[in-house]
């Protein structure tokens, strides 16, 4: 039978190049049809090309870290039964004895294939857990546990030195962080970029929150959390101020009528911005069950590039990491960006007594040819309004 072409699939129009990323199956590996065979990795999103059968992987020829263009060959693929090799054929009479045969290949789930590549250890090495043989990201895991908890023999006490280790490793960038210091650099050379601050008594959204939690989950199937109520309150707040919600296009300034809110979410290989399309529209719950999908998609590098383009606000949220105070960078074309950031106790003056409150401090980004200081110091203030007084924000229970 031919060989088939594993070739570098169109990913978008803008998109002419790619980097080859992980090799999930290696050569002489056999794959299900639909099977993740390899990552491809651009500068917007990271895409798995998969089988196109049931077959054997019989050449890799463009290795890791090589770039591509859209339509080259990466490697050849053979339909059918597992092809063997000669190699492989030696493995087995090698392991024979330490481990009983397996009358299939072992098959690796991406997951789980990521998490070997990282701890240097062969599929071969765990015991699959998953169903038909699988070996699931939790069977690495544990071995790679397993192992730690090991007794490990004494080490010798090396002799005394007189410095530290000096090496260097370098690693190229990934397609997507070229592509974030690109964007980033961008903002900060074509835009007028300047941030303002305030701070949020997050007391009544907490309150509120608990007290709703149960009955939200019971009825919507998520979590109540806190990135809901900042989204519905940017979208309060770009009604009010719509210059944020704006952009500049050559001479002109362009007004939206519609919010498309971007979260920022820690992805598998870096920070990527999904937009929840038209923000307004939707309620605590729809926008609660979005993040939430988006997000696992995002750690899955599974987002598609449609997904990512074309939001007109952003909301980062630092305080998930521990942040107290950021000044976050435009993602241009927009007009601003908010910072939220980690919640605090801290003593407050309130009724002329000196209480502890759940504080968190807020930042917007701001470009400041198009929005004024008197304009983004009321887009904060309606939002420290909104979160300070959350009850008059619909919540779906």
């Amino acid at each position: 039978m031919a060989a088939l072409e594993l070739k570098v699939p169109a990913v978008g129009e803008s998109i002419t190049e790619v980097t080859i990323g992980e090799w999930l199956v290696p050569e002489g590996g056999s794959v299900k049809k639909d099977d993740p065979v390899v990552v491809i990795e651009t500068d917007k999103v990271t895409v798995e090309l998969p089988a196109p059968a049931d077959g054997t992987v019989t050449k890799v020829k463009l290795a890791k870290g090589v770039v591509a263009k859209v339509g080259d060959v990466v490697g050849l693929f053979e339909a059918g039964p597992m092809v063997k090799s000669a190699k492989s054929d030696a493995e087995s009479a090698t392991s024979a004895k330490d481990a009983p045969a397996r009358t299939e290949a072992v098959r690796v789930m991406p997951a789980a294939a990521r998490v070997l590549a990282q701890a240097g250890m062969s599929a071969g090495e765990v015991q699959p857990t998953g169903p038909g043989g699988r070996v699931l990201k939790e069977d690495v895991q544990r071995t790679v546990e397993e192992r730690a908890r090991a007794p490990k023999a004494p080490a010798a006490v090396p002799a005394p030195r007189t410095g530290g280790a000096r090496e260097e490793e370098l690693v190229p960038m990934t397609p997507l962080r070229k592509r974030i210091a690109q964007r980033l650099v961008e903002a900060q050379n074509t835009a007028a970029l300047l941030t303002t601050f305030n701070e949020i008594d997050m007391s009544a959204a907490m309150a509120l929150r608990k007290e709703h939690q149960d009955a939200f989950v019971a009825k919507h199937g998520v979590k109540l959390g806190f990135m809901s109520f900042f989204v519905k309150a940017a979208v309060d707040a770009l009604k009010l101020v719509p210059q944020v919600n704006a952009e500049v296009r050559g001479d002109a300034v362009v007004f939206k009528n519609y919010c498309d809110i971007g979260v920022a979410v820690g992805g598998g290989k870096g920070l990527v911005v999904p937009i929840l399309r038209n923000a307004e529209t939707m309620g605590f719950a729809e926008i609660e069950q979005a993040i939430a999908e988006l997000a696992a998609r995002a750690q899955a590098g599974k987002l598609t590039l449609e997904e990512l383009q074309g939001g007109t606000f952003t909301i980062s949220n630092g305080g998930i990491y521990g942040s107290l105070l950021s000044t976050p960078i435009v993602n241009p074309p927009q007009s601003g960006i908010l910072g939220l950031h980690a919640i605090q106790e801290r003593p407050i003056a309130l009724g002329g007594q000196v209480v502890i409150r759940p504080m968190m401090y807020v930042a917007l980004t701001y470009d400041h040819r198009l929005v004024d200081g008197r304009e983004a110091v009321t887009f904060l203030k309606r939002i420290k309004e909104c979160l300070e007084n959350p009850a008059r924000m619909l919540i779906e229970v």
